[in-house]
């Protein structure tokens, strides 16, 4: 397979970091527990990683090609290593609000880098379509991972045995990083700007183009959308269906799953239907889902659980809305790098990422504002807002890759 080895290093690098990032979840429920600390103040755990990446990303993404992909990625993993290792030893509230910035940070670096990377070693509109998928894919099956690998270092009765999961996590990543380390490059060609002026007036341009406004705006409610339930449903597990802290976030992993799940098959599907289909068909169902689905499972009388089995069935119908939600990001990414030259990819990415992160501040903030004035149980129907807008996107941002394909 064409650049085997470069495409290797990238699915290792997002997975590490999938764990790490989307723990965010888990250590919000931790620090309510654990911290005491109140659900509106918990969520801006998810502030504290996301703006670090918006900022990081602009600041950096325009000329990342002149640093160079490959060192870019070896300083994330090195910082993420470091945060890993302070968060052991600092054991509170704030320390993990000083990992989840490294993370962040880091994570920008990462995210800018791969995204451009994938445009530099595929050949066509599939192609990108097909490994963008993929790559998501193994990004949400790192994120199922992380929620069996916290409970398993959970143990009832010693409230900082979880903390030793940090050391395994600075282990993975040190281990990416000597990957990375020896995977060759040379074939990739990075593309080099004259000046960092230019280049932040390149990105500045792009974010004039209708094409890319429209685009943004739609990332920007699908984070909202997908960080909103997945930062909450370990918490709506544990206060809503009344399961312990380790089994309410292992019952999230459905979601991560059914999410990785999803994008593996869009790379599939989008090779023989057009993704407007796709994404309209997955958003539709992932409606039905939240209206229909949601009531059920909140009006279940859970007793005692001490295993999966002693849950009812229908616990499990509403993370498969992950299922459903997950072609949409991948999906509009590719669609719209796709559509721009590769010299503009990294450009481009950096404003996926700072938007994205955007998205996922608000939406972690506003699900959790939700969880503590309207309840736990009603807070998820907010997502129907972002969904319903997301369809009308769909249309516009259709005509406008079509009208810059002709014109390009």
């Amino acid at each position: 397979m064409k650049h085997l080895g470069i495409k290797l290093s990238l699915f290792l690098n997002y997975f590490v970091f999938a764990i790490l990032l989307n723990s965010v979840g888990i250590v919000i429920l931790k620090s309510i527990n654990n911290y005491n600390v109140a659900e509106s103040a918990a969520s801006v755990l998810e502030a504290f990683k996301d703006l670090p990446i918006a900022i990081v990303s602009f600041a950096v993404a325009s000329f990342l090609p002149r640093i160079g992909y490959k060192k870019a990625m070896l300083a994330g993993l090195a910082m993420v290593t470091v945060g890993c290792v302070l968060m052991y030893f600092g054991n509170s509230f704030d320390t993990a609000k000083l990992l989840f910035a490294i993370v962040g940070a880091a994570f920008a670096l990462i995210k800018v880098s791969v995204y451009s990377v994938i445009g530099l070693v595929t050949d066509d509109t599939k192609g990108h379509n097909s490994l963008m998928s993929s790559i998501e894919g193994v990004f949400m099956i790192g994120i199922a991972l992380a929620y069996f690998l916290f409970p398993a270092f959970n143990t009832e009765g010693e409230p900082d045995a979880w903390l030793n999961v940090y050391w395994l996590l600075a282990i993975l990543s040190a281990i990416s990083f000597v990957i990375l380390l020896f995977t060759k490059f040379e074939n990739t060609e990075q593309i080099i700007g004259t000046d960092a002026g230019e280049d932040f007036a390149a990105m500045f341009k792009l974010l004039l183009k209708m094409l890319t406004i429209v685009f943004v705006i739609s990332a920007f409610l699908f984070v909202m959308i997908e960080q909103g339930i997945m930062s909450w449903l370990p918490t709506f597990n544990n206060k809503v269906l009344g399961l312990s802290e380790n089994i309410g976030i292992m019952m999230a992993s459905i979601l991560a799953l059914s999410l990785a799940a999803g994008r593996l098959l869009a790379g599939v599907l989008t090779q023989r239907i057009s993704w407007i289909y796709v994404l309209l068909g997955c958003t539709i169902i992932a409606m039905l889902s939240v209206v229909f689905i949601l009531p059920k499972t909140v009006g279940i009388n859970v007793e005692e659980v001490t295993k999966f089995s002693d849950i009812p069935l229908i616990a499990f119908a509403f993370p498969l809305v992950g299922l459903f939600i997950a072609p949409i990001y991948p999906l509009l990414n590719s669609v719209v790098l796709s559509a721009l030259p590769k010299r503009l990819h990294s450009q481009m990415t950096g404003l996926i990422v700072i938007f994205s992160a955007l998205g996922g501040t608000f939406g972690s903030r506003i699900i959790g504002h939700l969880f503590e004035t309207q309840g736990p149980e009603n807070a998820f129907y907010f997502t129907l807002i972002p969904m319903t807008m997301l369809l009308v996107f769909y249309f516009i941002l259709k005509r406008l890759t079509e009208k810059n394909a002709v014109q390009g």
